[in-house]
C-alpha cells in the first residue's frame, strides 16, 4: 500500500540525526506490534457476488476461509453486484474504497461480454476503476476473463486485450481468466456442467472452491503487497 511523504525541512546535522534515530525507533515499533488486518474489497459482478449460492458457498466467503487457513489476518468485504457491468463497478469504486480498504480485487466484465458492449467503453470504465484505486492508495489485482468469438475475433481479441493493456499501464498483476480452474479441471463442457449450477453460467459450490484455490496465491500475493 502507498504512504504519503511529507517534505522534511532539516535545521542541519543534529535534526536529520535526530530524525533518523526517531525513524528507527518507529520501525522497531511497528514490527513488535501485531500487524493490522488486511481488508480487501473485491468489485465484481454475480461471479463476486455469489449469485444463487448460500453466503457460505459464495466466493467471498470461500476466499476468506482459503486465506485464513493459509493464516493470513484478511478481512474480505464482498462488493459484488449481480448483473453489474464495468460502468457499474465505476460508478460505485468511491463509495467502495472507504478507508478501512487496503486492497482491491477487479473483477468485472462479464456482463459486458453478455451484452456485447464496445470494448473501448469496457476499457474506459476499468480504467477509472483502476485510476480510483490508484488515488486511494490501494494495491489491487485485476481479474481478466477468456471469452467467446460470438461477436467476432475483433471483439474477442480487444476485450481481452483490454485487461493485460491496462495491468501493464497500472503495472499490476493480472490474474488472466477468472474461470481458468473450472476450464483446466474440465475442457469437456459436457463435464464442465458439474461444476455449474443449473442455469449452467454460474459456477457450483464446487465450482467455486476450485476458482478460489487457483485465485488464493494471488491474493496472498495482494496481501503481501499491502503488508
Amino acid at each position: 500500500m502507498q504512504e504519503a511523504f511529507g517534505q522534511v525541512v532539516s535545521h542541519g546535522y543534529g535534526a536529520l540525526y535526530r530524525l533518523r534515530n526517531l525513524a528507527i525507533a518507529v520501525l522497531l515499533t511497528t514490527g513488535s506490534s501485531q500487524a493490522q488486518t488486511v481488508t480487501i474489497a473485491a468489485l465484481g459482478d454475480s461471479l463476486t457476488a455469489g449469485y444463487g449460492l448460500q453466503q457460505s458457498d459464495g466466493f467471498v466467503a470461500q476466499l476468506q476461509g482459503w486465506l485464513t487457513e493459509q493464516g493470513a489476518d484478511v478481512r474480505v468485504v464482498n462488493a459484488g453486484v449481480s448483473g453489474d457491468t464495468t460502468a457499474g463497478g465505476r460508478s460505485r469504486v468511491d463509495w467502495t474504497l472507504t478507508p478501512d480498504i487496503d486492497a482491491m480485487i477487479v473483477a468485472l466484465g462479464g456482463n459486458d461480454y453478455l451484452r456485447g458492449i464496445d470494448p473501448q467503453v469496457s476499457r474506459d470504465n476499468l480504467d477509472a476503476i483502476l485510476a480510483a484505486g490508484k488515488q486511494a492508495g490501494v494495491e489491487m489485482l485485476l481479474v481478466g476473463l477468456d471469452v467467446g468469438a460470438n461477436y467476432g475475433a475483433d471483439y474477442e481479441t480487444a476485450f481481452e486485450e483490454n485487461y493485460v493493456t491496462l495491468a501493464a499501464e497500472y503495472d499490476l498483476p493480472l490474474y488472466p481468466d477468472m474461470l481458468q480452474a473450472m476450464r483446466q479441471q474440465s475442457a469437456d463442457p459436457a463435464q464442465l456442467g458439474a461444476l455449474l449450477q443449473a442455469d449452467g453460467l454460474h459456477p457450483n459450490p464446487r465450482g467455486v472452491a476450485l476458482i478460489v484455490s487457483d485465485i488464493g496465491p494471488w491474493v496472498m500475493g495482494l496481501v503481501a503487497a499491502v503488508e
